[in-house]
């Protein structure tokens, strides 16, 4: 496809008002006046369905467990929020219920709406209907969902297209996690947890990579590649698949005949993809490039977040929106203006020459990305590292890969593992120690140390200026960083 083609697909498709502004009218039509009760409306993702639903002219109700800026405001924007689960907050004229994955069957507010019959939908069912009123962007990968759906989200809008997106981190940029806007375009993760991802049907799919993970749902490698590919494959017929040219298990999706009738783009560091970088170089500890479409140089770019991974998000973001009808060389000048996600290689802060960042990384191949990246960046004398493993079973199928990802660090402090959607078996199976003593068989530094505060007081103790502390994991684990931080700021 052209970039002149991509223009007119996207133009054909778009409702304009009076103003020049894109605008939903399908969306308004098919949800306007219905009632939808949320059921843990307090999440990430639960919360900006409920914003789009009421922009969109629904009217919405939900509980959760806590009281919480985001309940609060949700509450301001016009949905019915009540703290607490009790089957009195469901509306008898609820049209359908949605749940967050939190939530269990003998939630009160669950039981009664299957009891009355009420459509119940799972928050991935959720998503893929409402996706199915915009024009879908969907990101999709083990690694980089979130930088990448924000990047986009916020290049976009840079742009003039004022995108309605949802992402698993916040964006500070753009003001939070999620975004309701008058454009057609509605940006989302498609998580491949439980399969969740096959509830959407995107007008542009994107692939980041395919690894092993979630190996408590999946059973091998195979089955998890089947599934990236059963996902693909549920792209609009007159859309387009944006994937990863260098990843071996894309590829083995992309070698199926049942893609020869769908459109695909790839992008990368080898000149034959069709997006790719050239002349990569470090400046300031971060990466400057140029940038090719089809071996026409689109121009020289710089990102402002550290990492090798993150020239191939960049790629992936320019390719996107580029096929979303913005020009490619727009993207390519647009792209140092984002700075970063909540708990992405996040700068927390400085005192007395000691740095310390936050890093949400809980996969092994992660973790090497961000500890190589944290040494390009910040060049520090010794990294410690305070990792919390989330996921006894995600600890123990990938054990051997956790032990060897470690070795850019000086120094790697492991609490208890963090508990999330793991059997009271999987944890007699393995735990901190296990992996702490398989870390030092392969070379690394590594101590284990249960509770947060006392990582904290041996961190007062045996840190030096020069150095840097990253905490890292998809638990709770940035609370150490907060409360070390706290106390180098009275101390230094």
């Amino acid at each position: 496809m052209s970039r002149s083609n991509t223009q007119t697909y996207t133009d054909a498709r778009l409702g304009v008002n009076d103003s020049g502004t894109a605008v939903s009218t399908v969306a308004r039509l098919e949800l306007a006046g219905k009632r939808f009760h949320f059921i843990g409306a307090g999440g990430v993702g639960m919360s900006g369905l409920a914003q789009l639903l009421m922009k969109n002219n629904a009217l919405v109700s939900g509980s959760d467990q806590m009281r919480t800026e985001v309940t609060d405001n949700l509450g301001r924007t016009g949905a019915d929020i009540r703290i607490g689960h009790s089957a009195e907050n469901v509306d008898p004229q609820t049209d359908a219920v949605v749940v967050s994955a939190a939530i269990s069957d003998n939630n009160p507010e669950l039981k009664l709406a299957r009891a009355r019959g009420v459509k119940v939908y799972k928050y991935a069912e959720m998503l893929g209907a409402l996706m199915s009123c915009y024009e879908g962007i969907a990101i999709s990968g083990t690694h980089g969902k979130s930088t990448t759906s924000g990047w986009l989200a916020y290049l976009l809008k840079q742009a003039g297209v004022d995108a309605n997106f949802i992402v698993g981190a916040c964006i500070s940029q753009l003001g939070g996690s999620s975004g309701v806007a008058d454009s057609r375009f509605f940006v989302a993760e498609a998580c491949e947890y439980d399969r969740s991802f096959l509830n959407l049907k995107p007008r542009i799919a994107c692939i980041l990579n395919i690894e092993q993970d979630h190996l408590d749902y999946y059973n091998d490698e195979d089955e998890i590649v089947e599934a990236f590919g059963e996902f693909a494959r549920g792209t609009k017929p007159d859309g387009v698949i944006i994937a990863n040219g260098q990843d071996a298990n894309v590829a083995r999706i992309l070698s199926d005949s049942r893609f020869d009738l769908v459109q695909c783009e790839t992008f990368g560091l080898d000149e034959n993809c069709n997006f790719y970088a050239k002349n990569i170089r470090l400046r300031d500890g971060l990466h400057v490039f140029d940038v090719y479409c089809n071996r026409t140089f689109m121009g020289p770019a710089r990102i402002s977040v550290p990492g090798v991974h993150n020239i191939f998000n960049a790629l992936a973001v320019v390719a996107t929106a580029t096929h979303a009808g913005l020009e490619p060389e727009q993207m390519v000048r647009l792209l140092p203006g984002f700075t970063g996600m909540d708990r992405r290689l996040m700068l927390k802060g400085q005192f007395g020459d000691i740095t310390v960042l936050d890093d949400y990384a809980h996969h092994p191949t992660e973790i090497r990305a961000s500890l190589a990246a944290i040494r390009q960046r910040y060049q520090p004398r010794r990294i410690w590292c305070v990792f919390q493993p989330h996921q006894y079973s995600r600890t123990r199928f990938l054990l051997d890969d956790f032990a060897e990802s470690f070795k850019l660090a000086d120094v790697t402090i492991v609490p208890e593992i963090y508990f999330v959607r793991d059997s009271e078996s999987a944890k007699r199976e393995i735990n901190a120690q296990i992996l702490v003593e398989r870390m030092r068989s392969c070379g690394t530094q590594a101590l284990f140390i249960e509770s947060f505060g006392a990582i904290c007081d041996y961190l007062k103790a045996n840190v030096s200026p020069g150095e840097l502390v990253v905490t890292m994991g998809a638990g709770d684990i940035w609370k150490v960083a907060d409360g070390y931080l706290q106390w180098l700021g009275g101390h230094r």
